[in-house]
C-alpha cells in the first residue's frame, strides 16, 4: 500500500457465514460496520479526516484531475471536509451529490464548507448551487466514492441504495474510482471476501488513513 504507514484490520466485522445470499450478507455486513464506526470518537474521525486528505493527495488520479466527483460525509463516515477544501484550494471543480426534483439523485458544484447546508432531514449537507443533471458525472476525471468496505479485487460495499452504481456506469470510460475506507474496513479477498452482485462497480483504488492501494484493473466498461 502506497504511503502505508502501519497496516491494521483489528477487530473487523465480517458476519458472513457459508451460504448465506448476497443481498443478506450485504446487510449484515452494513449493520456490522456502522455499529463499528460508531464506536470511533469524534477527535479519531478528525484525525483521519486530515489524513484522508493528506493520502488522497498523492493519488495521481486526484492530484491532476481538474473535475472532481465525491460526496460529502455523514458524521461517522470517512471525513470528506478536509479534502473538499484542499481541492477547492488548489483550483479543481468538485461535483457533490444533491436531491434534484422529484427527488431525482443529482448533481451541483462545491462553492466552500459555508455553502453546504442540510436541505432535508438524514441527508448529507448539500450546495446551493443548481442541480446539474446525473449526466453531469461524464465531466468528471476521477470519482472519489463512499463505500462501506472495499476488498482487494476491488468489490465495494456500498449504502444499499445503489445509486453509486448506477451513476458509476454512466462516467466516461476509463475514468478512475477511488473509495474511502477505515484500515479495518478494507478486506482480504482470500479470507474475508466481500459480496457481490452483477451490479456491483469495482473500484480501481482504495484509500485509507494509512496509505493507498490500486487495485485489480476491472473489465472494460466497468
Amino acid at each position: 500500500m502506497h504511503g502505508d504507514r502501519k497496516g491494521s484490520r483489528a477487530h473487523q466485522p465480517y458476519p458472513v457465514v457459508a451460504g448465506m445470499e448476497a443481498a443478506d450478507a450485504k446487510e449484515e455486513l452494513r449493520r456490522a460496520i456502522r455499529a463499528h464506526r460508531a464506536e470511533r470518537s469524534p477527535r479519531l474521525r478528525d484525525a483521519a479526516a486530515h489524513a484522508f486528505a493528506d493520502v488522497l493527495a498523492t493519488v495521481p488520479a486526484v492530484r491532476d484531475a481538474q473535475v472532481v466527483a465525491t460526496y460529502v460525509s455523514r458524521p461517522t463516515e470517512p471525513g470528506t471536509h478536509v479534502i473538499l477544501e484542499q481541492l477547492a484550494a488548489r483550483g479543481a471543480r468538485v461535483l457533490l451529490p444533491v436531491l434534484g426534483a422529484g427527488l431525482a439523485r443529482d448533481w451541483a458544484e462545491y462553492a466552500d464548507a459555508d455553502d453546504l447546508l442540510e436541505r432535508a432531514p438524514g441527508r448529507p449537507p448539500e450546495p446551493s448551487g443548481p442541480a446539474l443533471g446525473a449526466e453531469a458525472i461524464t465531466q468528471a476525471d476521477v470519482v472519489v466514492a463512499p463505500a462501506l468496505a472495499v476488498d482487494d479485487r476491488g468489490v465495494r460495499l456500498g449504502q444499499g441504495g445503489g445509486w453509486y452504481d448506477r451513476l458509476l456506469k454512466i462516467r466516461r470510460p476509463g475514468v478512475p474510482v477511488v473509495a474511502l475506507v477505515f484500515p479495518e474496513e478494507f478486506y482480504d479477498s482470500a479470507t474475508h471476501p466481500l459480496p457481490a452482485e452483477g451490479h456491483d462497480v469495482p473500484v480501481h483504488a482504495v484509500v485509507t488513513p494509512e496509505g493507498w492501494r490500486e487495485l485489480p484493473t476491472p473489465a472494460p466498461g466497468a
